[in-house]
């Protein structure tokens, strides 16, 4: 991953590594930072927008610092400039710097590698995905609109799909995104999921992101 990448920046998208993510690009500004990518290495960084960027959109509002670099593994251009894009999630990051010489924006990134996990790790990861498709049982077949495998995956894929298609708000997908490792991604799921559960079954209950 190149140190400076284009950034994407949205109020309700967020990447994971391993996971695609399908695009329609419209703006001229990133129109302009879709083509300078696939001028490239292909390579765009997304980042979720930090609440009442609405105020600010057309400028740079505040994000937040940890994202998830993706490479542009389809492209379609239409014929008024606008793209259809699909981006394959690749390492997250973490912004240490902004550039402001481009119309889009464009950051120095830090690459935030996954924690290494422990024997002990692995265990409890292989205790965890029972309990995920326990909890999603009989069969996760297709959420949020992609088409999901659970017993083909393995356990990092399996978590990243489920962290970025099941129906969180974003801010709960930002703070498992910032999840050092998929063994505590895959503690917040599950408590997520057991706190969605439990909402179901109480009348009136409201669920708060964290």
């Amino acid at each position: 991953m190149s140190d400076l990448i284009p950034l994407f920046p949205l109020p309700n998208v967020v990447l994971f590594p391993q996971v695609f993510l399908p695009l329609r690009i419209f703006e001229p500004r990133y129109r302009a930072m879709v083509a300078d990518a696939l001028a490239g290495d292909r390579v765009i960084g997304m980042a979720l927008l930090r609440p009442g960027w609405e105020a600010a959109y057309e400028e740079r509002p505040p994000i937040y610092k940890v994202g998830c670099s993706g490479v542009i593994t389809h492209f379609e251009k239409l014929p008024d400039g606008r793209y259809n894009i699909v981006l394959r999630g690749v390492e997250r990051f973490t912004v240490e710097h902004e550039d402001h010489t481009r119309p889009y924006r464009r950051a120095e990134v830090r690459p935030l590698p996954e924690s290494r996990l422990s024997a002990d790790d692995q265990s409890a990861l292989g205790r965890q995905r029972h309990k995920l498709e326990g909890l999603l049982s009989p069969a996760v077949s297709s959420v949020g609109g992609e088409s999901i495998r659970a017993a083909a995956m393995n356990d990092s894929d399996l978590v990243n799909a489920l962290s970025q298609y099941l129906d969180f708000e974003p801010l709960e997908k930002q703070a498992l995104l910032e999840r050092p490792c998929l063994r505590t991604r895959a503690e917040a799921l599950i408590e997520l999921l057991e706190m969605r559960m439990l909402l179901a079954k109480t009348p009136g209950a409201t669920r708060t992101p964290n």
